[in-house]
């Protein structure tokens, strides 16, 4: 990213903060999602709309600011730690607020506060792989101001002994960096268009992320049917071709009727847009 070392800290944290919040407006808009919130509708949820997630995404565009402040060009230690902690739990605090009271980027302020930070660590001028390894290094570190609850994603991770959001920070994004964005650029290498070209990039994720979002509702089945079906959708040759859109919506109706949504997925997705952003900030997404 060639941007932001030559801007004063100000403007490229205020990029930083409009470009992750537009990324989590992406990924809500993208279609179709199976389960998810997207243009058709509400997924597999009652008290989430299009319209909530995207007034959520802008309610957080200060949080991500402020963390791009605070990080820029520091070194990850445990006083950086607790401040981002901090911020990440005001923006959590002001997304509730906008929403009244219902959880819409709960996870992705952790993904995508980390990566925020990390790049602002890093100046603004980092490829994916330092950005995911300075975000973990920055996960592993202590929080001690954090509160001690057990979030529905904790009790999963417990439950099923799977690593979580927590786990996946800490590994460096491997989701992302390893299946997401790879599946992102080979798709578009083969002609897809960018919206197809997402989608790939989610089943890519679902193929293997044990997704407590779909373990809290659904089980290890809802999480098995999850994982096949996106194998099945990119062993069809993806969503640009009828066979794999034909083995997406069959994805769709069943995380449907398993009342199952890969909200972890959807928000490792958010992650790779934003981190695709980063890497070429001035090509066409």
């Amino acid at each position: 990213m060639k941007l932001l070392p030559r801007i004063q800290v100000e403007g490229g944290a205020e990029w930083l903060a409009r470009t992750a919040t537009q990324c989590l407006i992406d990924e809500a808009r993208l279609s179709p999602k199976p389960g998810l919130v997207d243009s058709r509708g509400n997924g597999a949820h009652r008290d989430l709309s299009l319209a909530l997630m995207e007034r959520s995404a802008h309610s957080l565009t200060p949080t991500f600011q402020a963390l791009a402040q605070q990080s820029w060009q520091r070194p990850a230690d445990i006083a950086l730690r607790q401040t981002i902690g901090r911020l990440g739990r005001e923006g959590e605090q002001s997304m509730m607020e906008a929403t009244q009271g219902v959880n819409t980027h709960r996870g992705a302020i952790w993904a995508l506060g980390l990566l925020v930070s990390a790049v602002a660590m890093l100046g603004g001028d980092a490829k994916a792989q330092a950005i995911v390894s300075t975000a973990a290094a920055l996960a592993k570190l202590p929080d001690d101001a954090a509160p001690k609850v057990f979030s529905k994603g904790l009790r999963a991770t417990r439950r099923y002994r799977v690593p979580g959001a927590r786990e996946e920070a800490q590994q460096g994004f491997p989701h992302v960096v390893q299946r997401a964005l790879p599946q992102l650029r080979l798709s578009r290498l083969n002609g897809s268009d960018e919206p197809h070209a997402r989608l790939d990039a989610l089943m890519a994720i679902m193929t293997s992320l044990p997704d407590t979002c779909v373990l809290s509702r659904a089980g290890m089945e809802g999480l098995e049917v999850m994982q096949d079906g996106a194998r099945a959708v990119l062993h069809a040759g993806g969503t640009a071709l009828p066979a794999g859109q034909r083995a997406l919506a069959v994805l769709d109706r069943q995380m449907l009727a398993l009342n199952a949504s890969p909200g972890g997925a959807a928000d490792l997705l958010a992650a790779t847009l934003f981190l695709d952003r980063v890497e070429t900030p001035y090509s066409k997404h």
